[in-house]
């Protein structure tokens, strides 16, 4: 029996049942879920890095965004207000729209 000891979705349980396979679970306790929640972000942002095309990138994206809306709501916020932020954020610094890649900065 594979060993995965990772988060999963919430409906993984519901899937790998309707397979007729059997399975272990338990519960995070808040610590570990956190920690868990940012390892999560590490592999899927990983995922995404290694995709090459858009379909899978896309996919990957969207796991991304899954995690950033569980991110957002266990810090007693909403994705709602990531989004101002980050349009704040775009208002006073900018996006990345224009690809500028900054090389070096003269010390005084």
């Amino acid at each position: 029996m594979p060993t995965y000891n990772k988060l999963v979705r919430d409906r993984i349980p519901e899937v790998i049942e309707n397979t007729g396979k059997k399975f272990y679970t338990r519960i995070l306790n808040e610590t570990e879920y956190i920690e868990q929640l940012k390892k999560k972000a590490y592999e899927e942002l990983d995922e995404y890095v290694n995709t090459d095309n858009k379909k899978d990138a896309v996919e990957e994206l969207a796991d991304l965004l899954e995690i950033i809306h569980a991110l957002s709501k266990y810090h007693g916020s909403s994705i709602d207000e990531v989004e101002e932020v980050r349009k704040q954020k775009a208002k006073k610094r900018g996006g990345f729209k224009e690809k500028v890649f900054l090389i070096e900065v003269e010390d005084e």
